[in-house]
């Protein structure tokens, strides 16, 4: 492959690279969530996982891959195989149908390779997901989570909260935007958690859903709660175990894969060691926000 451009980013302080083809589709104008995160050179022992793009990239043969699963996204399907001799093929499909690319994860996840289709939409998609995926299985023996939330950062603390779709994590994350003092938004999808040395520490990240919330930033992990709606406003804390189940019903993860598997699980048995879980049993209103701070936030 001839390199055209390389690229170096820092993702909660896991440094990735990214290496284009000579194609002039693909560049960092499909990449502009991660332009907060872009480093110069650092140590290549220090790189967690490299991404190549290349659009010539062939699919593995029939008869060296075997088929895991067909997943519905709501955005479309991915199609997940087994390469024999190691690692795993991903094809995404958009809602007609379309391929929008195609990427081979190595055994040990470190290395990913991705073939883009289609126009600049269904690009910026493909690399989107790449690199989300690419990353989430690089790290897994990191001690790091990707988990499905929206995060608000009050003071020096970071309050991720998760739920089903719908459910009203973004509402609640706006209430304390709106009527709670010293609040920001850090990321409203799908921020990051790190244990280090036996901390918690939560992340803004490059994928941030609908919302434009990409930032490079870093909070003490206060808490994580789950949005559950309710005719009152009230906050439930978890047992470990409840938290162990809620948590991890959020985080991302191959769940077929057991090392990587058994990795989440030990990360979100470290997170419940040292953070606290709740549930908050909720309205979508002001005292909702009231409530849920007054019974989670820390107070140094």
């Amino acid at each position: 492959m001839t390199s055209k451009e390389t690229h170096y980013f820092c993702i909660a302080e896991h440094h990735v690279k990214v290496t284009f083809a000579d194609n002039k589709l693909n560049n960092m104008n499909l990449m502009m969530a991660y332009y907060p995160f872009l480093e110069d050179n650092p140590n290549e022992e220090d790189i967690v996982f490299n991404l190549y793009v290349d659009d010539d990239l062939p699919t593995i043969p029939k008869e060296e891959r075997e088929r895991i699963k067909v997943f519905e996204t709501g955005n479309g399907n991915i199609i997940i195989d087994d390469i024999k001799n190691g690692g795993y093929q991903f094809i995404f499909k958009d809602l007609s149908e379309i391929e929008c690319c195609m990427f081979q994860v190595s055994e040990d996840f470190h290395e990913v390779k991705l073939a883009l289709t289609g126009n600049y939409d269904m690009r910026c998609f493909g690399i989107n997901y790449a690199m989300m995926m690419g990353f989430g299985m690089a790290t897994s023996d990191k001690q790091t989570l990707l988990i499905h939330s929206s995060l608000v950062r009050q003071g020096d603390y970071g309050y991720a909260f998760h739920a089903i779709s719908g459910t009203g994590k973004s509402t609640q994350v706006s209430m304390w935007l709106r009527f709670l003092p010293n609040c920001e938004l850090m990321n409203d999808d799908n921020p990051i958690i790190r244990v280090i040395d036996g901390k918690a520490y939560i992340y803004g990240s490059p994928w941030s859903g609908k919302t434009p919330c990409y930032r490079n930033t870093k909070a003490k992990l206060g808490a994580l709660t789950r949005i559950d709606r309710d005719s009152r406003n009230w906050v439930e804390k978890l047992s470990p175990i409840e938290a162990f189940t809620s948590i991890l019903a959020s985080v991302s993860s191959l769940k077929w894969d057991v090392k990587e598997y058994r990795n989440i699980c030990d990360t979100v048995t470290k997170v419940v060691e040292c953070t606290n879980a709740y549930i908050l049993h909720c309205l979508p209103n002001k005292e909702a926000a009231e409530v849920c701070n007054e019974a989670i936030a820390i107070k140094d």
